[in-house]
């Protein structure tokens, strides 16, 4: 008998190929016709502030399969402010979001579209359960490894938005998501976006990181025990640190919609032709795409999802890498909100987990900083396309 999951997740879209009019080629994913699919306010994030309702934010999770069910831990926050600040590295005001913790509230769904607190679970960073980090939990990246899942996320040993050197990576796992163990963080360096591969590679355990502003490939040299007890590994992080150099990925700067930074978004899918990585990327966002998703004029600044190939046995090695971004911000609740859906920060597409079922690649995103969003597409599709049009070699 077909699951629920199964059934729902065959009617979702495939994503298509378009032509520019420069002659371009460009993969568009489907974004889901009820997105977004989980809001602040189906789960009690809303607040009373001077008589007036507030409501929070849900959002950045990452997602895997729990059997026939799918399991989505995005980061959730209320009673914060909304401000701005002058961001002296970019020349621009920007958006910011003041006094708030974050929590990971882990959500299940049979359908992969309508979800719900799974055992009303929480994941705290706000010194209850440990003093490493006092300041939230964030964008927890899930990584199936065997019968366990790895649960890697970004710890804040500061306020957010309040100066730089405060995220760092926190390492938790589990078998059901009802028992959650905390391993640690690491201590040596700043990194968000931290995601390692599910199995290694001729004997090695990769992981991706981004140094800002680019995306990097290590090696854990004591293997994924480096990841569950990192604090006895300190000379190794320390060491990997010292040598990141040598371990550049991707790099920024090639292209107007990764001009400011790019990082590691979703889990990296091991597919036939190669391990699928989907990344994020910050710049500006051409005319003539923002015109292929019905948009008037182009992005000044947004994020965009973007997605290379790296060979199966040797990842360090690029087969293919977009030239084009393949999703912008294109809906009032990813652009800059609208009496339906107000949002906190604008032009943000943030992929954070994502899910294999049958034929289809179905992405989870945050949303203006606010909702989680559905992408999807046929995995064969998009591998396909980045073959045909997007080869490092020409």
């Amino acid at each position: 008998m077909t699951s629920i999951l199964d059934r729902s997740v065959q009617k979702l879209g495939d994503g298509e190929v378009l032509s520019l009019d420069s002659g371009e080629t460009i993969f568009r994913l489907d974004s889901f016709e009820d997105n977004p699919v989980v809001k602040p306010q189906e789960l009690g994030l809303t607040w009373q502030e001077n008589g007036e309702l507030k409501t929070g934010a849900v959002f950045n999770g990452g997602a895997e399969l729990l059997g026939d069910k799918v399991i989505l831990m995005p980061r959730c926050h209320q009673r914060y402010r909304k401000g701005k600040f002058f961001d002296e590295k970019l020349g621009v005001e920007r958006t910011c979001l003041e006094n708030y913790i974050s929590e990971v509230w882990p959500l299940v769904s049979e359908d992969a579209i309508h979800f719900t607190r799974f055992r009303n679970v929480v994941i705290r960073g706000d010194g209850i359960d440990h003093r490493d980090f006092t300041y939230g939990i964030e964008d927890i990246r899930i990584v199936k490894c065997g019968t366990r899942y790895l649960l890697v996320g970004c710890g804040k040993v500061s306020p957010p938005f309040r100066g730089v050197d405060a995220d760092r990576i926190a390492v938790y796992s589990t078998e059901d998501f009802i028992n959650i163990s905390y391993h640690g963080m690491v201590e040596p360096f700043d990194s968000r976006n931290a995601v390692p591969f599910s199995e290694s590679v001729k004997g090695e355990h990769h992981i991706l990181l981004r140094f800002n502003p680019n995306i990097h490939l290590a090696s854990l040299e004591a293997g994924i025990e480096q990841l569950l007890n990192p604090r006895p590994h300190t000379e190794l992080w320390n060491k990997l640190y010292a040598q990141r150099s040598q371990t550049l990925l991707l790099e920024v700067g090639h292209y107007p919609h990764e001009k400011e930074k790019i990082g590691p978004s979703t889990q990296v899918i091991k597919t036939k032709e190669g391990w699928l990585l989907i990344y994020h990327a910050v710049g500006e966002i051409r005319a003539d795409i923002c015109d292929a998703y019905g948009l008037a004029e182009k992005i000044e600044r947004g994020y965009s999802v973007c997605a290379a190939l790296l060979d199966l046995e040797e990842p360090r090695r690029v087969l293919c890498r977009t030239r084009n971004p393949i999703y912008i911000p294109s809906h009032p609740y990813e652009l800059q909100g609208n009496d339906e859906y107000p949002l906190d920060v604008p032009n943000v597409v943030f992929p954070v987990g994502a899910i294999v079922r049958g034929d289809k690649l179905i992405i989870y995103a945050g949303a203006g900083d606010k909702y989680v969003s559905l992408l999807s597409c046929n995995l064969d599709s998009l591998v396909g396309y980045l073959r045909e049009y997007c080869s490092t070699n020409g």
